[in-house]
């Protein structure tokens, strides 16, 4: 019997605080639905899609905040359930920016959402649940991880509030998965900003992780788009490693951190017997544009659909750009 899923993911949702009053509809009420409306056929498409949310949704009751310490609106979580977003990360630098209150509301927000989540947990015992989603009786585990927490310590005893990269605990969430899913994912939250390839230390975790037999690494932090690669573990296997997916939503400058995009692998099932194997092909990469003036009308954009210079600048040769470097370790890299 074969079987085939495919699985995307998109970079990093941060909302600054120009994201959540052009979101805003009335006094502590938001609507980012529209943000999404021109990519929304995109995100949808794929059988599982995975989103970055950097910053905590805690809420308004906590007062909503902006860089550097950031608590965010919860109607950012309808925003990306509504667009086809099914798991959220939330392991990086700034899951403690609010501490306990902001991460505890936003895990209400999400399980009232029914929405996964991972990398961030209100108790051991959520902590040692591991997450899976099956979509063609494929089964997925997902885990997230993080370099840091921005210098602000974990609570005593509460290291369940944000797993941090630590290469034995992930060996060991790994083993655990294997026993439940058929292709494990692993987000983490590693790199440089705004370094345009991945540095030696996040090269050698990627390795790391291909020998434990990681499937997906979803990458994320640097703010900018780093090339994708397959990394050959110790096993023979080809793991698909997103270095870095760059911003999907933010109110960053500069067009390197405005452009991001979704990227995807097609994995495959077969079961021949007792025996089973996963295959994963057709990498493809779609790059956005995360469009705004003057701190309004924040949208996201297929960068394939641009053709007014009012809405970037040489859209066709940014476009282009993007592509010859998405290519740089997989010259075959599907684009749309």
């Amino acid at each position: 019997m074969i079987t085939r899923a495919t699985l995307a993911a998109v970079g990093d949702v941060l909302i600054h605080s120009p994201v959540y009053k052009d979101a805003s509809i009335s006094k502590g009420k938001y609507d980012f639905n529209p943000m999404f409306n021109e990519v929304r056929k995109l995100t949808q498409e794929p059988d599982i899609l995975v989103a970055n949310q950097e910053s905590m949704i805690g809420g308004t009751g906590l007062g909503l905040s902006s860089y550097p310490s950031f608590n965010s609106p919860q109607e950012i979580g309808d925003a990306l359930k509504a667009a086809g977003v099914d798991v959220v990360t939330l392991a990086n630098n700034h899951t403690l920016d609010r501490g306990e209150k902001a991460i505890h509301s936003a895990l209400a927000y999400w399980d009232k959402l029914q929405m996964p989540y991972t990398g961030a947990f209100r108790s051991e015992e959520d902590a040692s649940t591991i997450r899976t989603l099956t979509r063609n009786n494929i089964t997925f585990a997902f885990l997230a991880y993080t370099y840091g927490t921005n210098g602000i310590p974990i609570p005593k005893g509460k290291a369940y509030l944000v797993n941090l990269i630590n290469v034995d605990k992930i060996r060991a969430d790994v083993e655990k998965a294997k026993k439940i899913s058929d292709v494990i994912v692993v987000s983490m939250h590693w790199g440089t900003e705004y370094e345009p390839k991945p540095n030696q230390e996040q090269l050698q975790l990627a390795q790391k992780l291909a020998d434990m037999g990681v499937h997906i690494v979803i990458g994320n932090h640097p703010h900018v788009l780093q090339p994708p690669a397959w990394v050959r573990g110790k096993d023979g296997n080809n793991t698909f490693v997103m270095y870095s997916l760059g911003n999907f939503l933010s109110a960053q400058e500069r067009t390197e951190r405005l452009i991001g995009g979704i990227g995807s692998v097609e994995v495959t099932k077969t079961v021949t017997g007792s025996n089973k194997t996963i295959t994963l092909k057709n990498p493809t990469f779609i790059p956005t544009y995360n469009y705004y003036r003057n701190h309004r009308n924040f949208k996201i954009i297929p960068m394939s659909t641009i053709k007014s210079n009012d809405t970037l600048k040489n859209a066709l040769q940014q476009l282009e750009k993007t592509k010859k470097h998405m290519a740089l370790f997989i010259p075959d890299l599907a684009f749309r």
